[in-house]
C-alpha cells in the first residue's frame, strides 16, 4: 500500500513548482478568466476527443434505453448538464428535444460544430447555468438528465442531484459517466492525491477524488443502476470511472 503524508505533500510542492507560472497568475487573478475563456473550452475540446473514442461503447450502451424514457406525448425531452462542446449529441435518438446548459458559456465553437453535426436532434435552448441551480428549468418537465464529467467539478453534489432530481418527470431518468477516486490502496489513488491541487486549479475545479457513487446512492432514486469502469488516457490520473442511471 503506498505510504501517503509527507510523500505527497513533497510531490505536490514538486508539481506546484512546475506549475508557478500558473499558480502566480491565479494569484494576481489572472488564470481564472483566462482559462474560463481561453484555455478550458481548448483543453476540453482536445480531451474530449479522445475520451470519446475511449468510451464510445460505454455511451451506445448507457444511452441505448433512452428512448424507453419518452413522456405521455411521445416526445423525450432532455436536458444536458454541462454540455460542453456536445460531445454527447451523436449518442441521443432521433427527434429528441435538447435543453443544453453549462456554467460556462465559451463553448460556443464545438457546440455548434456538434449541433451541425447531429441535425437529427431538436435544439431548445442554451441555459448558462450551474448544475447546482437550474431554477431556469421548470420542475418535473424532463424525461431525462444527461451528466458526464461534470459532477468532478461542481460545488456541491448534493445539490446538483437535488436539482435532478427536481427537472424531472417522476419515472424520468438520470444519466451519468463520472471519473472517480481510485481504490485507496492504490498507487493510482495516490497520485490522484499527489496531482489534486494543481489538477483542479488547472482544470476548472475539476476535483479527482470524489468518491461519486456514494453521493448517488444517497440521492433519492427509486432505481439505481452504477458500474465501474476503467478508461485509461494516457498522462492523466482519471482512469477509474462510474456509468450508469438512475430513475426518479
Amino acid at each position: 500500500m503506498p505510504e501517503a503524508g509527507a510523500s505527497v505533500l513533497l510531490l505536490r510542492a514538486c508539481l506546484a513548482l512546475l506549475a508557478s507560472p500558473i499558480y502566480l497568475l491565479s494569484f494576481l487573478g489572472m488564470w481564472e478568466p483566462f482559462c474560463k475563456k481561453v484555455f478550458f473550452p481548448f483543453i476540453l475540446d482536445k480531451i474530449s476527443i479522445v475520451h470519446d473514442k475511449k468510451s464510445k461503447k460505454h455511451k451506445q450502451e448507457l444511452f441505448r434505453n433512452l428512448p424507453d424514457f419518452r413522456g405521455p406525448s411521445g416526445e423525450l425531452k432532455v436536458l444536458e448538464i454541462g454540455t460542453g462542446s456536445g460531445s454527447n449529441f451523436q449518442f441521443y435518438p432521433p427527434g429528441c428535444r435538447v435543453t443544453c446548459t453549462d456554467i460556462n458559456p465559451n463553448f460556443q465553437e464545438g457546440l455548434s460544430r456538434n449541433m451541425k453535426k447531429n441535425q437529427h436532434l431538436h435544439y431548445e435552448r442554451f441555459l448558462v447555468a450551474a448544475a447546482e441551480d437550474l431554477h431556469q428549468v421548470p420542475s418535473g418537465s424532463m424525461d431525462a438528465v444527461v451528466c458526464t464529467l461534470v459532477l468532478c467539478s461542481v460545488h456541491s453534489v448534493s445539490s446538483a442531484l437535488r436539482e435532478v432530481l427536481r427537472v424531472l418527470r417522476p419515472g424520468g431518468a438520470f444519466y451519468f459517466l463520472e471519473h472517480v477516486a481510485a481504490e485507496h490502496s492504490s498507487w493510482k489513488y495516490f497520485w490522484q492525491q499527489v496531482c489534486y491541487p494543481t489538477w483542479k486549479l488547472i482544470f476548472a475545479g475539476c476535483c479527482l477524488t470524489r468518491e461519486l457513487w456514494k453521493n448517488l446512492e444517497e440521492a433519492k432514486f427509486s432505481e439505481l443502476k452504477i458500474q465501474h469502469i476503467s478508461l485509461t488516457l494516457p498522462g492523466t490520473p482519471i482512469e477509474p470511472h462510474i456509468v450508469g442511471y438512475g430513475v426518479k
